[in-house]
């Protein structure tokens, strides 16, 4: 999906690095308690992989490193630092930065990481940005579930959304209570599926905050749209709208990145963060890395497994009125793990209110927000932050 997120704790930072500190930014005036840099990973030959590290306002010589990674695939991480947990916020006019009370650098070290190259600031000396799962994570980690789950779940929640698509879904794609929404040869199945994703991805609906308001209106047929469904339906081969002339990047629906636009192509900000002049102007999403984008892997269950056989801690979550990364699909992801469960399914509280709910199984945890979106921690912000404070002391939510 297009904003996916990975977090890894590591006890130190993420290859090598340059020590190009951020001694000022524009639109900045205020002092600050940590300390940033911005630069280039040389990822592979000829591959420049741009980064933006903030250290924690704790303890940065022993707090942990959490890496900060956007999907798509072709989406830049700074979306995430400048709109969701950075510290540094930009405002409406994208001429002045602001102090972001809940930012996850509180407690963390946290690295922002433009990949693969073609997205935001990051680039290759050839400027061949067609990559795959393989190439992609010989250079950073990423994170997908399992699509023929990711296809299932949305064409589900729709019974439970109020959409009236249900009847047909019913009567075309289910037979003795079994429903194929994947690979299902009638042409009526095939067909309502399709409306499915049309209402989610195409209609003007915000499908990444269900009940919010689509920025911008209702508008046409976008690349992303096409990108999904060229990666969630390869067995249908749906023909697809192409992208308007009038769109000129690849932002997702409903989105307005305006304002980090505007600030980060600033000739001042791009100086400040050490960006060589010939780099491309910053886009949100990437519509060359996305187009030309191979996907490889269907199924990360193997992978999901072997890390938890090392012992190692996750976390799952997902704001529940987000029909991308659907909540019902990640939690049937979860359980297809097969791990032993050690706690039930229960509700987590924060400042006396329910905030969503979690269970557990073994060192792996599956958690909704309640209310929130696709960007958790930028429309639930208090408890998006509550919540990674317990995920990094492994305490109770």
């Amino acid at each position: 999906m297009w904003w996916s997120l990975l977090l890894l704790c590591v006890g130190g930072a993420l290859g090598y690095y340059a020590p190009d500190e951020i001694l000022s930014l524009p639109g900045l005036n205020t002092q600050l308690n940590f300390r940033q840099w911005s630069g280039y990973l040389q990822a592979s030959t000829g591959q420049h992989l741009h980064y933006w590290f903030v250290t924690s306002q704790q303890d940065p010589a022993n707090d942990p490193v959490v890496l900060w990674l956007n999907g798509g695939p072709g989406c830049s991480s700074l979306g995430g630092l400048l709109s969701e947990n950075g510290p540094l916020h930009v405002n409406d006019n994208g001429r002045t930065l602001y102090i972001n009370e809940y930012s996850w650098n509180k407690m963390a070290n946290v690295l922002y990481l433009e990949s693969p190259a073609g997205v935001g600031f990051s680039y290759s000396d050839n400027r061949n940005y067609a990559t795959n799962d393989m190439e992609l994570t010989a250079t950073a980690y990423n994170g997908v579930g399992f699509n023929e789950i990711s296809t299932t779940a949305p064409c589900t929640s729709v019974l439970y959304h109020g959409a009236k698509l249900w009847k047909n879904l019913n009567t075309y794609c289910c037979l003795g209570g079994s429903c194929n929404f994947v690979t299902n040869s009638n042409n009526n199945c095939r067909e309502s599926v399709y409306k499915v994703f049309t209402i989610l991805y195409n209609s003007g609906l915000n499908m990444y905050a269900l009940y919010m308001n689509c920025a911008g209106g209702v508008r046409g047929s976008n690349l992303q749209f096409r990108t999904e469904l060229k990666n969630l339906f390869r067995f249908y081969q749906f023909e697809v709208p192409e992208k308007p002339a009038t769109l000129s990047s690849n932002v997702p629906p409903c989105f307005n990145d305006t304002a980090q636009r505007t600030w980060l192509n600033r000739a001042d900000v791009r100086k400040a963060l050490h960006i060589p002049d010939f780099v491309q102007t910053w886009e949100l999403c990437s519509s060359v890395v996305s187009a030309n984008y191979q996907q490889i892997y269907d199924n990360m269950q193997d992978f999901y497994l072997q890390l938890l056989s090392k012992g190692l801690r996750a976390l799952v979550y997902n704001g529940d009125t987000d029909m991308v990364c659907n909540f019902l699909g990640e939690n049937w992801f979860v359980q297809s793990l097969n791990q032993k469960k050690t706690m039930d399914y229960q509700p987590w509280i924060y400042r006396n209110q329910i905030a969503g709910f979690h269970e557990r199984y073994g060192n792996l945890t599956f958690l909704t927000v309640k209310g929130a979106g696709h960007l958790v921690p930028e429309w639930a912000p208090a408890r998006a932050l509550n919540m990674i404070r317990s995920f990094l002391a492994n305490a109770a939510y």
